[in-house]
């Protein structure tokens, strides 16, 4: 049996801290995990820069109450779990999480939480578990499951590499250069394809 593991933002819904960099005006909150490989430093100087604005959860939901997922997400999900279970593994949080899962027919999803203050300041994440992506993967392969996963960035590259078949999608160059050895797609249905056949094989 299978189930294909999936990224979120990047792979179905846009980057929700490059779209909250825009809406506060600070670029420097652009820095994505295609940028920074290190998700616990990357994660902990987000907060030194929310800090340093007066700025906490509320501004960041609001936000991510404006953002759609990217044109034919909820499509290709809805065709994708036809074929097979899916499981969307993300760094995010559930605080975070929740407008956009509605928006993609609440498929399920693993992610982690914020520590948040009583005036709704972020005081601290906690990540389910340590290396959470390749964590699930070689957890379900432990049950018996085959996986397929796909993703964007630096942190999806473990559990691409630990299932039966793994693809870019939607990456950067120098992710695909540094990764020529994986498939990498940029449209839908080109990525429902290669599942399809990789399930296939």
């Amino acid at each position: 049996m299978f189930i294909t593991c999936l990224d979120m933002e990047g792979v179905l819904v846009p980057e929700i801290w490059i779209a909250f960099s825009k809406a506060s005006n600070i670029p420097e909150l652009a820095r994505t995990t295609r940028d920074e490989p290190d998700y616990n430093k990357l994660m902990n100087w987000r907060l030194g820069v929310l800090r340093e604005h007066g700025l906490g959860l509320k501004e960041i939901q609001e936000t991510i109450g404006t953002i759609d997922p990217l044109p034919g997400a909820r499509e290709f999900l809805d065709e994708l779990r036809r074929m097979t279970q899916v499981i969307i593994i993300s760094d995010t949080f559930t605080q975070f999480a929740a407008p956009l899962m509605e928006k993609l027919g609440w498929p399920t999803l693993f992610c982690n939480s914020l520590d948040v203050g009583p005036e709704g300041e972020i005081t601290g994440f906690r990540m389910r578990t340590e290396h959470s992506k390749l964590a699930t993967v070689r957890a379900l392969q432990s049950i018996g499951f085959d996986t397929i996963a796909s993703g964007d960035s630096y942190n999806d590259l473990d559990m691409i590499r630990a299932s039966r078949a793994g693809f870019l999608f939607k990456t950067t160059e120098k992710i695909r250069m540094d990764n020529p050895d994986l498939p990498a797609y940029e449209e839908f249905d080109e990525l429902l394809e290669a599942i399809q056949k990789a399930m296939e094989a």
